[in-house]
Formats: C-alpha cells, structure tokens, sequence
C-alpha cells in the first residue's frame, strides 16, 4: 500500500469523495491552538494556531490527527483503506544552524482499524513520505490505540496510546547529522537507524459549552526511543521526553 503511486492515490480519493460527498457531511469542526515541539528532536517549542476536524461523508472522514482516510472495507468492526496525512518539516535555524532543512511532504500509505464502538479502537497505519528530496523520503508508520469515557456533566474523556516507527531513511532525515551538517553545526554525527522512534501517551477532554459547542483540551506526553533517543541531536539540543498541549472550540453539525 505505501508503495502505491501519488497521483493514483488522489484519483482514487475523488472518485469515492465525489460519490460520499452525496451523502452529506457530519461530524465537528473548529479552531484552536498547540504549544508543541517545532520539530521532532525538541530542540524548542512554539505556539500556532490550529484548525479541527472530525468529518464524516460516506466512508471517507478528515480527522486533525489522521488526516483524510478512505474506509474502502467495513465489516463487523474492522475497516481498512488508504489515508493521505500532512508531514511537517524542519527549518534548520536556531540550535539547528548549519544542518538541512526538511521539506513539508505529504504521507500516503494504508490503515487497518478494529472499532467495535465508538468509544473506543486498536489501529495501525504503515505510509511513505512523499514529496521531499529523495533522501528524506522513508516509511513510517504507527500502531495505537485510543479508550473514550463519560466523566459526569457532559464531559468525555479519552486516553490514547500511539508508537510511532520508521525506516532508517525516515529516521536519519530528522535524527541523522552527516560530516558536513556535523562540520557546519558543530554537533556530532550520527547514522540513524529504523525501528521505534517514540511512544506517545494523550489524555483529552471534551467539554460542551452550549448545544453544539465544544471545548476540546489535550495534552500529550512523547517519549523518544531506540535510535531517536540516542540521536545527537536530541542529546545536544533537544529533549528524549517532550510535551504537547492543544485546545480547541468545535462545532457540531450534522
């Protein structure tokens, strides 16, 4: 699936879309912000604004997190298909200076999802990053699991559990430093490897304001592991363990 072409992929999306979009579309969407890491190492932080959604039609959905997926199979809980997400780059200034930049590509691959309920799913996801230069495009994946509850007055809480894994390729283009970046930057090479790169934990909280008004609240614990952790990058300039924080006002339609 992840070896599946671009142009393929998007011609696939608007033939189901366009059939779906007949259906009409539900779900939530909004507006927020995320204190977060400015790039994967944790070098530094930064505040920006962020748009929600949680969309519906037929079988394709638009989800902040997952970006927009396609449930080409549905049956007894299971659903599976492609997905098409946004991978975000990294502007080598500050404590980076002198490394590369890495472009912002795109992430095309496939998911395999067992949802029983809404309230609760085990997934996987294994995609290939697009749209950069040849060296900083590699596999990457992740396999998580995500658990909703009421908490009384409306609220809903949920915790989420997400490993994220990746090919040496991927892995180097964020945790990697050559000679000449080590030269220039003045931090040490590293050859990263594939494998696990971090363990992230989220606990999220929605808090309804009005009839059909939502405040959204999240915070993310990332833990860096295998060959991220050990990335001089992440060892001179950046944080092993880093921390996200997002809210957000929705509105739900349908």
């Amino acid at each position: 699936m992840c070896r599946m072409s671009s142009a393929l992929f998007a011609g696939l999306l608007g033939l189901w879309a366009g059939s779906a979009l007949a259906q009409g579309i539900s779900g939530e969407v909004g507006l927020g912000a995320s204190y977060q890491p400015r790039e994967p190492t944790g070098s530094r932080y930064h505040t920006v604004p962020v748009p929600y959604f949680d969309l519906e039609w037929g079988d394709v959905s638009l989800d902040t997190d997952d970006g927009l997926t396609l449930s080409a199979l549905n049956h007894q809980g299971f659903s599976a298909g492609p997905y098409l997400n946004y991978l975000p780059g990294r502007a080598a200034n500050g404590p980076l200076r002198g490394l590369r930049d890495v472009s912002d590509m795109a992430e095309i691959g496939g998911f395999i999802q067992y949802a029983p309920a809404d309230f609760w799913r085990v997934y996987v996801q294994l995609g290939r990053a697009v749209g950069g230069a040849r060296e900083q495009s590699g596999v990457l994946g992740k396999l998580g699991g995500e658990l909703g509850y009421p908490l009384g007055g409306g609220v809903i809480g949920s915790s989420g559990l997400v490993a994220h894994f990746a090919d040496g390729r991927q892995t180097q283009t964020f945790f990697g430093v050559d000679e000449h970046e080590a030269a220039n930057s003045g931090i040490r090479p590293y050859s990263a490897s594939g494998g696990f790169q971090n363990l992230t934990l989220t606990q999220s909280l929605q808090i309804p304001l009005a009839p059909k008004w939502t405040l959204l609240t999240s915070a993310s614990w990332i833990h860096l592991t295998g060959s991220a952790a050990d990335s001089s990058l992440v060892r001179q300039t950046g944080e092993v363990n880093q921390g996200q924080v997002q809210t957000a006002i929705s509105y739900t339609f349908d």
